[in-house]
C-alpha cells in the first residue's frame, strides 16, 4: 500500500494530557504490531470507512498543544478523530472524587487521566474476544498472530501492521483460527461477530460525534450480550475502548474486584456484587474510578501462584 502522507493538525489543551494513560488501555502488549506508544508519542493503525490509516500523536512537555500526522487514504478521517482517541472532549461533569480520599489523591495525581474512544467497535471486540477468561500473554500472542497471518502493512514507514478487518476475517476458514492458537469457540465468535460488524458499528455513530463520549453504550451493551460468547465482561471492555463509556464496569474480572476492594476498603478479595457496593456512590462514572484505581500502582496482596500461559498450537495436528 502506498503511502500517503496526510496534513498535521495541532489540537490545543485545556488541561494535561498522558498519552500513554489515556491510549494505554488499547495497547496490546509490548509486541503489539498495530500500535506503538513511547513517552510523549504514539502511533496507531487503524480501518476507518475511508480506508487505511495510520496516525501519529505528538505531545511535549510544558506545551499546551498536541501535534497529530496521518499517512494513508483514511488520514483525514483518522486526523478528525483524534480528539475524541485522546478524551479532548471527554466530559466529567457530575464526577466527585472527593466521596473516598483515595479517589480524591489519585484524581490529584493523575490530572493526565482522560476517558478516549476509538469510535471503532469491531476494533475493540477482536482483542476483548481473544481476551476473555484466559491470561493476557495467551491473548496477545493470538492477536499478534491474527494480524500477522492476515498481513496488510499500515500506511506510513513506521512498521506497523492494519489490525484485523470484518471482512477479512469472515474469510478465514474454521481452521485457521487454532493454527493461531485461538480456540475454535473464540474462532466461530470471531467470525459471526465480522459478519454483523455493519450493524455493530452503526450503534457508535453517536460516540463518534463531538462529545458524543457514552452514546448509545446501552443500546450496543443489549446487542453485544445478545451473542452467545458475549457476557458483561467483553460488552464493557468494548464499550469503555469503542464509545468512551464513563459508566463501564468489567463485570466477572479475575482481579479488578480485588483490586476496587483493597484500595476503597481495605478488603483482599471481593465478588462482584462489594465492587459494584464500592463503586456506586459514583453512578455514572465508575470506569472513570477504576481507570484511576488502576493506574494508583496500588495491587492487594496474592495468596496463589499465577496461572501459567499455554499455547494452544502445541495441540494443533501438523502435517
Amino acid at each position: 500500500m502506498a503511502a500517503q502522507r496526510g496534513e498535521i493538525r495541532r489540537f490545543e489543551l485545556d488541561r494535561p494530557l498522558d498519552l500513554g494513560v489515556v491510549l494505554g488501555p488499547l495497547h496490546r502488549g509490548a509486541g503489539d504490531p498495530t500500535m506503538r506508544l513511547g513517552r510523549g508519542e504514539a502511533a496507531r493503525a487503524s480501518w476507518l470507512p475511508s480506508g487505511a490509516a495510520t496516525v501519529v500523536i505528538r505531545s511535549a512537555e510544558g506545551r499546551a498543544e498536541i501535534e497529530a500526522e496521518g499517512w494513508g487514504p483514511g488520514a483525514e478521517e483518522a486526523l478528525a478523530r483524534v480528539p475524541a482517541l485522546v478524551g479532548l472532549n471527554d466530559d466529567d461533569a457530575g464526577f466527585d472524587p472527593s466521596l473516598h480520599p483515595e479517589v480524591a489523591a489519585l484524581a490529584r495525581r493523575l490530572r493526565g487521566v482522560r476517558l478516549g474512544r476509538t469510535g471503532s467497535v469491531f476494533e475493540a471486540l477482536v482483542p476483548a474476544i481473544l481476551e476473555q477468561r484466559i491470561t493476557g500473554t495467551e491473548a496477545w500472542r493470538g492477536f499478534r498472530r491474527l494480524v500477522r497471518k492476515l498481513a496488510v502493512p499500515a500506511p506510513g514507514e513506521l512498521g506497523l501492521w492494519m489490525p484485523a478487518r470484518a471482512a477479512d476475517v469472515v474469510a478465514l476458514p474454521s481452521w485457521t483460527f487454532p493454527a493461531l492458537g485461538i480456540e475454535p469457540r473464540r474462532g466461530t465468535l470471531l467470525r459471526r461477530i465480522a459478519a454483523d460488524a455493519p450493524r455493530l458499528e452503526a450503534l457508535a455513530a453517536r460516540a463518534r460525534e463531538p462529545g458524543g463520549g457514552g452514546r448509545g453504550a446501552a443500546e450496543l451493551d443489549a446487542r453485544l450480550r445478545a451473542y452467545p460468547g458475549i457476557g458483561p465482561w467483553t460488552s464493557a471492555e468494548v464499550r469503555l475502548r469503542a464509545l468512551g463509556d464513563p459508566d463501564a464496569v468489567s463485570l466477572a474480572d479475575a482481579h479488578l474486584p480485588n483490586v476496587v476492594a483493597w484500595i476503597l476498603a481495605g478488603e483482599p478479595r471481593a465478588t462482584d456484587e462489594r465492587m459494584l457496593e464500592l463503586l456506586a456512590p459514583w453512578a455514572g462514572h465508575r470506569a472513570r474510578v477504576i481507570r484511576l484505581l488502576e493506574l494508583s500502582g496500588k495491587l492487594p496482596p496474592r495468596f496463589g501462584p499465577r496461572i501459567a500461559p499455554r499455547d494452544l498450537t502445541d495441540l494443533t495436528p501438523r502435517r
